[in-house]
């Protein structure tokens, strides 16, 4: 895991890792939620099959956490993978407001081919 660098493309929605040749691994694609209030809201986790069970899915969690937390902003993960990790870390991921949670999931209902 040392060689991978996680990045932050907000306008493409991808919290991404890239190995050692700069070459995409792994990814947390997500929105922003702007109401009822401002939430990342994380969708879907995808590591690369070459590159599964190197602890990526988890670092790319935790910075999105750790983003959010920097920001000022909580996370609404609808992404089964962020969910159980968020259970699994509670001491770094806030249990998420259900009223956000709500707002998330009727964006993505009115946004079908965003994801």
């Amino acid at each position: 895991m040392s060689d991978i660098e996680i990045r932050d493309d907000r306008a493409a929605g991808r919290l991404e890792a890239l190995g050692g040749a700069g070459e995409v691994v792994g990814r947390i694609e997500y929105f922003v939620l702007e109401s009822p209030a401002p939430a990342l809201v994380p969708v879907h986790t995808i590591v690369e099959p070459a590159h599964e069970g190197q602890g990526i899915a988890g670092s790319l969690a935790r910075e999105l956490y750790g983003i959010a937390a920097r920001e000022g902003v909580p996370v609404a993960p609808l992404c089964p993978y962020v969910v159980k990790w968020a259970a699994r870390h509670p001491e770094e991921a806030p249990p998420a407001d259900p009223a956000l949670l709500a707002a998330a999931k009727d964006w993505l209902r009115a946004h079908p081919g965003r994801f």
